[in-house]
């Protein structure tokens, strides 16, 4: 398996630093508001890596937190006029709501910010003993200079950094590139004692003590979207790998933005999407589909036309699955003959060519296309006059290859069944009112969705075609 890695700028082979292990941070929401389907991409995409090394065998600590404690979440609990603990446990819960909507698999754990404060306030010591931090008038910055290899994973020099970006004026601070690991209470502010005085953890340091916590000084995986590269990223591994003199990451994944309509998302543009709103009026598989239709350092572009688009891919491989499963019911044969054992090894390398292209900086794109071969190969092959054992093995292997992304693994049997009676009922109303247009349109749709009505003396029989 081979993985681009942001800090090397790279793909190299994955060696884990446990056999069959995969110690796995990625950075999570805010919990001050719904999450957007941005952010639904990026925690679609790592859910996928981290399902994909489980299929591969691995054993997966997976770590995603929570920032409950920031300047947006004070901002907005004192608009709610509610506290900023009962703000991040709303939203919590909300989020919990939406991953688990788009079948995103829970984290090992999903660590709190406030919850590691004294974690927190003992890393920071830790950095300012090691002459990595230093405090003033109950702040503490982390000195950057001092970190001599800073700016390794955005690539640039400290000076350049300093030039470019936009930081917080502060003339206390001994550099203007120096960030605060530990600030000091401001009136109204939640706050937790510290030997700095009542105080607050900064951004960046929730990350490296949590990682470092839950997953030790050394990690396989922190990901995250590249927005995160700097100075967030940059400034976690500045911390951690002054305090403990190890890297901090072996490796650094980096999801890129989603484009809405060709544009960036944003609320004045009216192209700003929560994913609850997505999930309103398209079904996971559809929204999984399009998210992994392109590579995830790629920059995707999301659209209600591209949705629908995937919703009809995503249709199709559903019809296929569903076709093998009404087969299953028809079919006479329980022997598999030998051309059939034959075929079934033809089938296999579906699976062969998959794992290629996953193991590939999981390039989900080229994994979706080699579904469709697959798809492609069974519709033409297998029928009426295969075995249930082939049948079988065919739908189990297309389900088997939708796992990872998440997507195929619903029943095809129970909503398409009450669909179609529903429809074979207005029909049967419509005849009876003597609309003949209704009833041909009715046959003629499902028709075209390989679906065949037979008026029989008993009624009106279906079947797939």
């Amino acid at each position: 398996m081979r993985i681009y890695n942001s800090l090397t700028k790279s793909k190299e082979e994955f060696i884990p630093l446990v056999e069959g292990e995969v110690k796995m941070y990625v950075c999570g929401p805010t919990v001050y508001n719904f999450f957007h389907i941005g952010n639904g991409r990026t925690f679609i995409v790592f859910d996928t890596i981290r399902k994909y090394f489980e299929y591969r065998g691995y054993n997966v600590k997976f770590i995603q937190n929570f920032t409950d404690i920031d300047d947006k979440m004070i901002s907005k609990s004192n608009e709610e006029n509610t506290s900023v603990k009962e703000l991040g446990d709303r939203y919590i819960n909300e989020y919990y709501k939406d991953a688990d909507a788009l079948n995103i698999k829970r984290a090992t754990v999903n660590p709190r910010a406030t919850e590691y404060i004294q974690d927190i306030v003992d890393f920071v010591k830790e950095l300012i003993e090691k002459g990595y931090a230093y405090e003033v008038e109950g702040d503490v910055y982390f000195s950057t200079k001092k970190f001599h290899e800073y700016g390794k994973l955005s690539g640039q020099n400290l000076e350049d950094l300093q030039c470019g970006a936009r930081i917080n004026v502060d003339e206390r601070k001994k550099d203007p590139m120096d960030f605060a690991v530990w600030k000091k209470q401001k009136p109204g502010e939640p706050a937790w004692e510290s030997p700095w005085g009542m105080g607050r953890p900064g951004w960046h340091i929730e990350c490296s003590c949590m990682a470092h916590k839950l997953l030790g000084e050394t990690i396989d995986i922190h990901a995250g979207g590249t927005d995160l590269v700097f100075p967030h990223h940059e400034n976690e591994i500045a911390q951690s790998e002054g305090r403990s003199g190890k890297p901090f990451a072996r490796y650094w994944i980096h999801a890129a933005f989603l484009n809405v309509n060709n544009q960036k998302m944003s609320k004045s543009l009216n192209n700003f999407f929560t994913a609850r709103e997505i999930l309103e009026k398209y079904d996971v598989d559809v929204v999984r589909f399009l998210m992994l239709s392109g590579h995830y350092r790629t920059q995707l572009n999301f659209s209600l036309d591209l949705l629908d688009s995937a919703k009809s891919s995503v249709e199709r491989l559903y019809n296929a699955i569903s076709n093998l499963e009404c087969l299953l019911e028809e079919t006479p044969s329980d022997k598999l003959t030998d051309k059939e054992r034959e075929y079934i090894k033809s089938l296999e390398v579906y699976r062969e060519k998959y794992i290629e292209k996953m193991d590939d900086d999981f390039n989900t794109a080229d994994a979706i296309s080699v579904i469709f071969d697959l798809v492609r190969d069974v519709n033409t092959n297998v029928d009426i006059n295969s075995s249930k054992e082939l049948i079988n093995f065919s739908a189990s292997l297309i389900r088997e290859l939708g796992e990872p992304l998440g997507i195929l693994q619903k029943s095809t049997r129970g909503s398409l069944e009450e669909e179609i009676e529903s429809l074979i009922e207005q029909r049967q109303k419509a005849r009876k009112e003597k609309n003949w247009a209704l009833s041909d349109k009715i046959r003629d749709d499902l028709k075209a969705r390989g679906i065949v009505l037979e008026d029989t003396p008993q009624g009106v029989r279906w079947k797939k075609v």
